[in-house]
């Protein structure tokens, strides 16, 4: 009998009414075989066919008929969340690296996702593709037509939205940051779209929270990882729409003597001048994108004033794509006082508004 050092149950409907398992092997069954690997977001080769990937949100996907599915987890601390079909999620929180199966499944066709929820802040983390028993049949991907694209901050990851109380350990921020049911999940979920997130807590346009010395997210976004050893490049992404909301943690810490604006009024203009030249490259990377701006009311108002001002600045040049929406009305009730579950459903009915609002958004540059 082969033995398992870990079974965690999900849900996912089959014939005889049981859910799935999710189980660690302690040895890979003779005989398997390898599954195509679908990859959203960011990621690189890591050799033997797995991937090394560090931003949030990210997924790996494959479709299958079969009985049963495979996956390799790498090295790296993450949260992942595994699901089939339209079966709820089952939770793997830092799992240990090894081979995982899926099952089991109910005969046909299945789609099985593996998606980080967690940021990786401390390092990459490795995925080592996916794998069954002779006789599965691969299936093509199915690849949706719609593409949205997330850039911020720990409101955008997702930063303890699942907790029901503001006071949070780190490990309980482990167990509640859920970035497929913040608003990422949420709007790519309504939208039947692929997503990217391109986010990380503390991180701000020009200045981090409390002015740690970090690379800001302008400094990192361009690159496959945080070390910015190599630049991202991904020919089939060109999302319709880009939400973007940064400025929080520019504004919500006072400004410290060692810190290079000397007045509020001097980060307020820097902050404006370089949110507008990035959202500028933003814009000459995706043409035809609507860029929709969200932002909260945190530091009594500041964050919503300077985000306003950056697009005004950019809709005065000529920017006609591009659209603001100041979010309020938030409980706050999350980790350390992140937007909770509620808050999130909120933002994302805010963002969904204007981005419904504009004609032809899903067709615009589909002819590239």
């Amino acid at each position: 009998m082969r033995r398992a050092l870990l079974a965690v149950l999900g849900a996912s409907a089959i014939a005889a009414g049981a859910p799935p398992r999710v189980e660690r092997l302690a040895a890979e069954p003779a005989g398997t075989i390898a599954l195509p690997m679908r990859v959203v977001g960011r990621a690189e080769a890591a050799g033997h066919g797995m991937i090394r990937r560090q931003w949030p949100g990210s997924y790996v996907e494959t479709r299958f008929s079969g009985r049963a599915a495979m996956f390799r987890v790498g090295a790296g601390e993450v949260s992942l969340r595994v699901t089939v079909d339209d079966g709820a999620p089952i939770a793997l929180v830092r799992p240990a690296p090894g081979l995982y199966r899926v099952g089991p499944l109910a005969p046909g066709g299945h789609v099985l996702r593996v998606q980080a929820i967690s940021e990786s802040q401390a390092g990459p983390t490795v995925f080592g593709g996916f794998r069954a028993a002779a006789g599965t049949r691969a299936l093509p991907p199915a690849v949706p037509a719609r593409q949205i694209e997330f850039v911020g901050d720990s409101h955008t990851v997702g930063y303890g939205n699942r907790s029901t109380r503001t006071a949070c350990s780190t490990q309980e921020v482990w167990n509640t940051t859920d970035t497929a049911r913040g608003l990422p999940g949420l709007l790519g979920e309504r939208y039947h779209a692929d997503y990217w997130v391109n986010a990380i807590s503390g991180r701000g346009v020009v200045r981090n929270y409390d002015g740690d010395p970090s690379d800001t997210l302008p400094a990192v976004y361009p690159f496959t990882l945080f070390d910015k050893a190599r630049r991202a490049a991904d020919a089939d992404w060109h999302p319709q729409v880009i939400v973007v909301a940064l400025g929080t943690n520019d504004f919500s810490t006072a400004l410290h003597a060692n810190e290079r604006w000397k007045t509020r009024a001097a980060l307020h203009e820097d902050f404006e001048r370089s949110y507008a030249r990035f959202l500028s490259k933003l814009r000459s990377r995706n043409p035809h994108a609507l860029i929709v701006v969200w932002a909260t009311p945190i530091a009594q108002g500041e964050v919503i004033a300077e985000a306003r001002a950056t697009v005004a600045r950019l809709t005065q040049a000529g920017e006609r794509r591009i659209a603001f929406v100041a979010v309020d009305g938030l409980g706050f009730g999350g980790c350390n006082g992140h937007p909770d579950l509620a808050d999130d459903a909120r933002i994302a009915g805010a963002v969904a508004a204007q981005i419904d609002a504009r004609r032809g958004v899903w067709n615009a540059g589909m002819s590239r």
